[in-house]
């Protein structure tokens, strides 16, 4: 146990107070100042990892503890000054880099939902992934996508350092909103930015239920106090809503089949796999000369292990394409050859129902 005299001077005992890590609510954690007959003091309190900070005064002793396990302490992100969003530092790994030598957007959308969910542990959230609340817990709510939109202005390669922020929010009385922005850290540079909607589930009847008031006053004390939006512009694409492809779809990849591995741990296969399933349909002289711009997904059922799945996708109609005709490839049916958007459809092979339908745009790939 360290213990600081009272003569120590004010910057020194903050110097000493912060090497130990605090996991309550941010605006609970203690401020440590110098105070006559007062002693601080920090310890590991057991190989559990609990940090305990100690602050006597006045014969009065108040102990401040939580269990933080190594990943915490190891973990390139906290909270933010005011506590109402999360920041984290992610190194693009070699084998998070795709063909273009970049990362891939499934990295990115895992670096999305990594955040989230370690923004949601660091507010004393469940630990167990599912990002639950106590009352959720006790009445087997758990949070499942709605809607998630990713646009990336620039593409990090490997060994680079991408900063992510992440914050929660109401929306409405079905769900809430998380939005993302992500940054070079090297730079600055705004790369990416993301939003989604979440709605709540009941984990046994697998069914959609309101957040109720007592979820709700258990969540709005991290949120933002006024409105925030990655995309505040009016008429932003984010808003858009995704026309259903119509059959028969022009690009197709069927009999798509989830691995173990694509299962997450509400056991069904994970948000990031069904992008992955979205672009194995997209024509491939799209895929050689362009780079994915923007994503939207709408998911609509469940998918399970066993269950197989068709990709289709076709070019997004325009005013041009329907009135003048195309000559069948993917570039001049798009209108825009710079910049080609696509309409995208997963449904099971077996009967045919909706799991998921999305939009992409594109942008021709820059020369390195």
């Amino acid at each position: 146990m360290l213990k600081l005299p009272c003569n120590y001077a004010d910057h020194q005992i903050q110097t000493i107070a912060s090497q130990c890590r605090f996991l309550t609510n941010h605006h609970n954690r203690p401020r440590f100042h110098r105070r006559p007959n007062a002693v601080v003091s920090c310890s590991p309190a057991s190989k559990s990892s609990i940090v305990q900070a100690v602050v006597s005064e006045g014969g009065t002793t108040r102990v401040d503890s939580v269990c933080e396990s190594l990943g915490s302490r190891l973990r390139l992100g906290s909270l933010t000054e005011d506590g109402l969003s999360y920041k984290e530092k992610f190194i693009v790994r070699s084998y998070e880099v795709g063909i273009n030598k970049t990362a891939t957007v499934e990295t990115i959308a895992n670096f999305l939902q990594e955040v989230g969910c370690n923004h949601a542990q660091s507010v004393g959230f469940s630990t167990d992934g599912f990002a639950t609340t106590h009352t959720m817990r006790k009445m087997h709510l758990i949070w499942v996508t709605a809607r998630m939109h990713i646009e990336i202005y620039k593409y990090p390669a490997w060994s680079d350092v991408v900063e992510v922020e992440t914050w929660c929010q109401t929306e409405g009385r079905i769900g809430t909103r998380r939005d993302w922005i992500l940054k070079d850290c090297a730079t600055g540079q705004l790369i990416g930015r993301a939003t989604s909607k979440w709605v709540m589930m009941n984990q046994d009847t697998r069914r959609l239920q309101k957040v109720t008031d007592d979820v709700r006053d258990e969540l709005i004390v991290y949120f933002p106090r006024e409105l925030r939006l990655a995309f505040p512009e009016d008429n932003n694409s984010s808003l858009k809503k995704i026309a259903k492809l119509e059959d028969p779809a022009q690009y197709s990849k069927l009999g798509l089949v989830p691995r173990r591995a694509d299962l997450d741990m509400n056991q069904h296969v994970n948000n990031v796999t069904y992008i992955g399933w979205v672009l194995e349909s997209m024509p491939q002289e799209i895929i050689d000369t362009h780079e994915l711009q923007t994503i939207t997904l709408d998911y609509r059922r469940e998918c399970q292990h066993d269950d197989v799945v068709d990709s289709l996708t076709s070019v997004e109609p325009n005013e041009d394409s329907e009135l003048h005709g195309t000559n069948g490839s993917a570039t001049a049916t798009a209108g825009n050859e710079d910049c080609p958007s696509f309409l995208h459809l997963l449904r099971l092979s077996s009967d045919g129902f909706e799991i998921n339908r999305g939009r992409t745009e594109w942008r021709r790939k820059s020369t390195r």
